[in-house]
């Protein structure tokens, strides 16, 4: 399928690739030599997928090329060393003003929100190490089916940072609060059996089989109405949120009747 609004020279410049069949679209990270090391050009691709991504792709697969998922940010960041032309490195967010620094991250940030919207289902494929923003991806994700090699580590406390990529809040949902300080104050490196055990994964499979496991798990979600998976998942996001019992209760009561609606209008329709 044509994709005629994604711009090309973007993804490039981000090295990411997006692939398209049908309902389904596979975003890769394509930087396999330095193990999918993210830049903020990595960060602009995968935010302007997320914007001009056809309403119709009800499943979006995240993956890494090669041997890892991603390694977190390239040692760029870190050195100040120029990155696509740019002034290089986190120290470049002390060169502007602090509401500017503030809007670079936010911006940065809306390459990953856009993954936890209940608009579509997003499966993360891990193989090897997801690590700093590499995890964070993974976590930005409705589902994360991992292979057996697979290494998550939340590094930034490690590095003297703080995670900033919208990872701490699906973190704590899926692990509680004081596991989620521990992985994150102490940056250890969480294997995939680990990950199956507390709740980070949805399963664990052999390195081989990684592709045929992801590929099952989002045709069983294509398998089902478009609508009733996209109210479904809102109604979990609303339940995550923490919202008591007779909120939540009213929001499903309003699910549930756009979802009668809509099946009186395709009878309608038929008729």
């Amino acid at each position: 399928m044509p994709v005629p609004t994604i711009d090309a020279g973007v993804l490039e410049r981000g090295g990411v690739r997006l692939a398209i069949s049908g309902p389904l679209a596979t975003i890769t990270l394509d930087r396999p030599d330095v193990l999918n090391a993210q830049t903020p050009a990595t960060w602009q691709a995968l935010r302007h997928i997320g914007e001009q991504l056809d309403p119709d792709v009800r499943v979006v697969v995240v993956r890494g090329s090669g041997r890892a998922f991603s390694a977190g940010l390239d040692r760029r960041m870190f050195t100040g060393e120029p990155i696509d032309g740019e002034p290089g490195g986190l120290g470049a967010l002390l060169s502007v003003p602090a509401q500017e620094a503030d809007a670079k991250i936010a911006s940065y940030q809306a390459g990953f929100t856009w993954l936890s919207d209940p608009a579509r289902v997003t499966i993360a494929a891990v193989q090897g190490h997801a690590i700093g923003a590499g995890f964070q991806l993974a976590l930005a994700c409705d589902f994360r089916v991992l292979a057996e090699d697979a290494q998550f580590c939340m590094a930034e406390t490690g590095l003297g940072l703080v995670p900033d990529l919208g990872g701490t809040l699906p973190l704590v949902r899926l692990v509680g609060y004081s596991r989620a300080a521990e992985l994150c104050v102490t940056s250890r490196r969480v294997s995939a059996e680990e990950s199956l055990r507390i709740g980070l994964a949805n399963s664990v499979v052999p390195v081989d089989g990684l592709d045929a496991a992801v590929e099952e798990l989002a045709a069983s979600v294509l398998k089902h109405d478009a609508g009733a998976v996209r109210e479904t998942l809102a109604l979990i996001v609303s339940a995550a949120s923490g919202v008591d019992l007779q909120t939540q209760t009213a929001i499903e009561r309003s699910a549930q009747l756009r979802r009668l609606g809509a099946f009186a209008a395709a009878m309608s329709a038929q008729s």
